[in-house]
């Protein structure tokens, strides 16, 4: 079977950016690769391909990441000597992806010897293509390895076919399918969290945890994705990757060691053992909204109706939120609640585990105002709160939750990379304990798509909410049914 480990530590390597020029490439790639150059962490021959259409030669490309990728690196790490010789390792080539004769001016461009890096940053339409014309130039060996952008796929089926179309140009072990949520420092923390301290472990189960609540909250609207994103919506955007590759952190049973399969052997039986909905449990324990005109981040935001390239009677879902139940004895009656949307009260990506209610307490009434909870917060900041009951100073036993915060910005002197950058960088050595599996991502996919026909066969439209707001009231009451409240309700 064909490595996809480098020749040698000191191999030449070549990165190519399918959409080398695009959105994606502009905002993080380019930034992330900046910063791995800057702390010395990419390969000594390392180059960089930005792949685009545009008929530009190097001074025109120059001015281009001058002008909209310089603005993505922070002040603190910009500096002039270090973007000069960063620049030196790129080069622009103008490639029509689905133009086989275009190849040869690639593969005339890279580094005889080099080990190869497929950066496929397009739409999941051209990734078939793409790797049978890589292919065809015979810039594929078994060192290659290619990075496939998210959403790999719009249902089930597609998926597959992806997986299926994808796998005759590579061996599994070289896809790399990204999930830049996998590649935020909280969330790898969480794995050590769980499997490196004694003291979670005998609790992490049914009946110690009353429930699990998995947010991924954004302030911002559709902006520049909305042809994209009308077509896909929260569910396929949100959920069926970011928000269940968490859960499956948070649930999985402890693998046997850090090797790529043994961490995806366990996320993958999470996945399995997702109790399957149908229509009726659809219709209770599911919340679709779409927001309406309100403000956000202190601004006037229309709704999402009235942004750009948006049907005036699209359904599209800007908003879930659901109640799930894994079927195993570690879980057995906790519900997971995941929700995630668009134009939300505050940008806040947090996992809140909740500890079951005391079974009888001394303290009167209000040792049951609060709740022993472990608060993981991924974005903005990020940072690991245990809430416990205190007694309140003073005459008489009051009780009031006070937290024991571990602030992971303060915790350590070392630099934390940014999710790209540390991705990119497994990508790189060959790491993919941080990548999804093929049959991960279509276990995934097995589980959402009847939450999805269910949606079309109920025929309802998504529930307003009020831009700025924490969603439709639904969402609260789907919570409250379980005697419980989102973190920031309560």
């Amino acid at each position: 079977m064909a490595s996809s480990q480098p020749s040698s530590l000191a191999a030449p390597l070549d990165l190519v950016i399918f959409g080398g020029v695009g959105d994606l490439s502009v905002r993080k790639l380019l930034p992330a690769l900046y910063m791995a150059h800057l702390h010395n962490t990419l390969p000594e021959q390392t180059h960089i391909y930005a792949l685009g259409r545009q008929a530009w030669d190097r001074s025109a490309f120059l001015h281009f990441i001058e002008d909209k990728v310089r603005g993505f690196i922070g002040a603190k790490a910009y500096r002039d000597e270090v973007w000069a010789s960063f620049v030196r390792r790129l080069s622009y080539v103008s490639v029509d992806a689905t133009e086989a004769a275009d190849y040869a001016g690639l593969k005339a461009e890279m580094q005889p010897g080099a080990d190869r890096v497929y950066y496929l940053a397009t739409a999941p339409s051209l990734f078939v293509g793409i790797c049978a014309n890589l292919k065809a130039a015979d810039l594929i060996d078994g060192r290659a390895r290619v990075v496939l952008e998210k959403p790999l796929g719009h249902d089930l089926a597609s998926a597959r076919q992806i997986n299926h179309d994808v796998g005759q140009y590579f061996q599994e072990q070289q896809i790399f399918r990204i999930d830049h949520y996998l590649g935020k420092e909280t969330v790898q923390n969480l794995m050590v969290l769980r499997f490196g301290n004694s003291i979670f472990e005998p609790l992490w189960r049914s009946p110690y945890i009353k429930s699990v609540q998995i947010t991924v909250a954004e302030s911002v609207g559709v902006g520049s994705r909305a042809g994209f994103y009308d077509g896909t919506g929260a569910m396929r955007d949100m959920v069926q990757n970011h928000l269940l590759q968490l859960l499956c952190i948070v649930a999985m049973e402890p693998p046997v060691s850090l090797d790529p399969d043994a961490v995806r052997d366990e996320k993958l039986k999470v996945l399995r053992s997702l109790r399957p909905m149908a229509v009726a449990d659809v219709a209770r324990d599911t919340v679709r909204g779409q927001y309406t005109a309100g403000a956000a981040d202190g601004e006037a935001a229309p709704g999402y109706l009235q942004e750009e390239n948006i049907p005036e009677d699209s359904s599209t879902e800007t908003f879930v939120a659901l109640k799930a139940h894994i079927s195993n004895w570690r879980w057995a009656n906790v519900p997971f609640f995941l929700r995630t949307g668009k134009r939300m009260a505050a940008r806040q990506s947090e996992i809140v585990i909740e500890f079951a209610d005391l079974p009888f307490t001394i303290f009167g009434d209000s040792a049951h105002k609060s709740v022993n909870r472990l608060m993981i917060r991924l974005q903005p900041e990020e940072h690991i709160q245990l809430q416990m009951m205190a007694k309140e100073p003073g005459s008489g036993m009051k009780l009031r939750p006070v937290k024991l915060d571990l602030d992971l910005q303060t915790a350590f002197a070392e630099r934390r990379a940014e999710a790209y950058e540390r991705l990119l960088i497994d990508v790189i050595k060959g790491r993919l304990t941080h990548f999804m599996r093929r049959d991960e991502l279509e276990a995934a996919w097995a589980w959402v798509e009847p939450i999805i026909e269910g949606w079309k066969q109920l025929g309802e439209k998504p529930k307003p909410y009020t831009a700025g707001s924490w969603g439709p009231a639904a969402s609260s009451a789907l919570m409250a049914r379980e005697g419980s409240a989102w973190v920031e309700e309560a």
